[in-house]
């Protein structure tokens, strides 16, 4: 997954711990993968995470990686 700078950390902290169901110390670690472009995850499930990012004001993709 990847987020276009500049994104708002609170806002996405709200949509993971949302969506994943983390509670604040784990949020930050994946709050770090997101803005690295290191989240990873099946497609359909980061594409969901995405939308839901979009919907929050959020600019986010899911992308595929091969390796």
């Amino acid at each position: 997954m990847q987020v276009t700078p500049p994104a708002k950390n609170a806002a996405i902290m709200r949509v993971l711990r949302a969506e994943l169901g983390i509670g604040l110390d784990g949020v930050r670690a994946v709050l770090e993968q997101v803005l690295t472009g290191q989240y990873s995850g099946t497609l359909p499930e980061v594409e969901l995470l995405a939308r839901k990012l979009r919907a929050a004001g959020i600019e986010a993709a899911a992308s595929r990686t091969v390796g």
